[in-house]
């Protein structure tokens, strides 16, 4: 994907990472945006955010890139970081089942918060460790498509699927955004134009003339 300078784009979509705490989200967001991994990360503490800019479809699209802490004392705070946002990862760690559990719970605080037409993809993460594997790939493919929702299983620690993840997404808002443009322009092309009434000089006239009677 062709990058360009910061403050170079055509669109910038608010994108954000949401699940439960030790999933990898961070390390998603890093990987994407950075090409970095850290087997030591420490737990996001309210959020973090990152950026990156590539071509969509011949568009320059800046992808910002929101990382929400997982924990249950910074819910609070991060709820009010989902308006505005136009994409969404929710991530869950295929070798703990209690982050896979809780995806409905993440979702529907997702869907209480966001706007209702935000593009929701399910992040099966971790997918490099298959010998712990806890979610089998076919229970995230059909959650995923009871809900609504794109589905991928990613690896941040061996890159597999995490450009693929973020382009898919960042895609699907962009065809959203585009149809919605041209559904502007269209209806805006349909509205019957204005006509104009001439009143001359009738009214300078009237002005002129004497009363009818006078005293």
């Amino acid at each position: 994907m062709a990058y360009k300078v910061d403050h170079e784009y055509d669109y910038l979509f608010k994108i954000v990472l949401i699940g439960d705490s030790g999933v990898g989200k961070s390390n998603i967001l890093s990987r994407f945006t950075r090409n970095e991994f850290c087997l030591e990360s420490k737990s996001t503490i309210g959020v973090e955010f990152a950026t990156r800019t590539l071509q969509v479809e011949g568009k320059v699209v800046k992808a910002q890139i929101w990382d929400t802490a997982g924990q249950e004392r910074y819910r609070a705070i991060t709820s009010a970081y989902y308006r505005g946002a136009v994409g969404a990862l929710l991530v869950y760690d295929i070798t703990k089942r209690q982050s896979f559990d809780n995806v409905l719970r993440w979702l529907h605080e997702l869907r209480d918060h966001a706007d209702s037409n935000i593009v929701i993809m399910l992040v099966g993460n971790k997918s490099d460790l298959k010998h712990l594997r806890c979610v089998p790939e076919i229970e995230g493919q059909v959650l995923a498509e009871k809900e609504g929702l794109v589905f991928l299983e990613t690896s941040a620690l061996d890159s597999t699927n995490v450009e693929k993840a973020f382009q898919t997404i960042l895609l699907d808002i962009y065809q959203i955004v585009s149809k919605k443009a041209l559904a502007a322009q269209q209806a805006a092309a349909s509205l019957p134009q204005g006509t104009t009434i001439s009143v001359g000089n009738n009214v300078n006239n009237n002005f002129n003339k004497k009363p009818c009677c006078s005293n």
